[in-house]
């Protein structure tokens, strides 16, 4: 075993380096971030900011300020960064959205949940970003996406690597060859006609409380480690998901969309573009992730140029909600490390 190709990609990954910036303290959980209603093709998408503060020091003077756009996975929502992107305000602006479908947005107008839709709404946001007026418009943007919305923001960096200045991969949802047989049943019995609009009337019937405690055991490592007033914010949320006669379709058709992006053959397979990156690229695993096995962490970050690795020991599907510190300083220091990359050599700068 210790020379299958699990242990070469381990081999082969560089470890992050973590950045020894000072972070403001965690003692208060922030609450949700505010938000809007942002136009894109098709409709609009819901995004919440996060706005730069700057060291934690107060020496503000001179402090970099640069931009950051944050993509939850599947079921997820802005509001997943929230602790992580109140930590990187020392050095970011941020803008997480929701998704079509998801959250706060609408679905799309053409009901369509592809990866391919969810990659353009992403794209139109940070072209927004981007261009919006203040200290860093007009630069790249660092990019940081989990699970489904890991997938999508490896996607939007392989087709616009224009708008990305770093990219952070949380769990991405990369295809693999072999699921669990049950598992993998479930996800093909998804692509079959009529059996989506059936799994949509079997969700609808389980309660917010219980799709909390679900999403507490099965996307952490630890559950004993989600403070309660997450808790209570993440029941919330899913009871004012409830009064959204979409919500258990886009759940349903996005993971229908993802399944079917796992089949793409040819030079857009994920796997493949994943070698073409160009944006420098953190690939973060938790070693008890349950929905995305964690042998991919390695293998991913051995398949992107230079990419380097951060596997969190104890932690599940979602790091930036579990150890955002950790996550924190590790994006930090790709941030850091790219700013000074561009220095030494004019034609990495925006």
């Amino acid at each position: 075993m210790s020379d299958g190709p699990d242990a070469r990609a381990a081999a082969d990954a560089h470890p992050a380096r973590l950045s020894t910036t000072p972070l403001p303290s965690t003692d208060r959980l922030p609450p949700p971030w505010p938000g809007e209603q942002v136009a894109v093709r098709g409709g609009e998408v819901f995004v919440r900011r996060t706005p730069w503060t700057g060291p934690v020091d107060g020496a503000a003077a001179g402090a970099p300020r640069e931009r950051a756009l944050y993509v939850h996975g599947l079921g997820g929502a802005s509001t997943n960064w929230t602790d992580l992107a109140a930590l990187l305000a020392v050095r970011f602006d941020g803008w997480a959205l929701d998704l079509p479908g998801f959250g706060r947005s609408r679905p799309p107008a053409r009901t369509s949940y592809s990866v391919r839709g969810h990659v353009a709404a992403v794209v139109d946001v940070l072209e927004r970003v981007v261009a919006e007026p203040g200290e860093a418009a007009g630069r790249p943007v660092h990019l940081l996406g989990n699970s489904l919305g890991g997938l999508v923001s490896l996607f939007v960096a392989a087709s616009r690597p224009d708008l990305v200045a770093t990219l952070t991969l949380v769990s991405p949802a990369m295809p693999v060859r072999r699921v669990p047989g049950a598992f993998s049943r479930l996800l093909l019995l998804l692509l079959l006609p009529g059996i989506p609009a059936l799994a949509e009337r079997r969700l609808s019937g389980v309660t917010p409380e219980q799709q909390v405690r679900g999403m507490v055991q099965v996307c952490f490592g630890d559950p004993r480690r989600v403070p309660r007033a997450r808790l209570d914010q993440a029941l919330e949320e899913m009871r004012e998901r409830a009064g959204q006669p979409w919500a258990t379709r886009a759940l349903t058709r996005s993971m229908r969309g993802l399944i079917t992006s796992y089949l793409r053959v040819g030079p857009r397979n994920a796997w493949r573009l994943a070698r073409s990156l160009r944006p420098p690229t953190l690939v973060v695993w938790g070693d008890r992730d349950r929905l995305v096995d964690p042998a991919l962490g390695p293998r991913l970050a051995a398949a992107v140029p230079d990419a380097r690795l951060q596997v969190l020991e104890g932690v599940g599907h979602v790091a930036m909600l579990e150890a955002p510190e950790p996550m924190a300083r590790a994006v930090l220091a790709l941030a850091e490390d790219a700013a000074a990359a561009a220095l030494h050599d004019p034609a990495h700068a925006s």
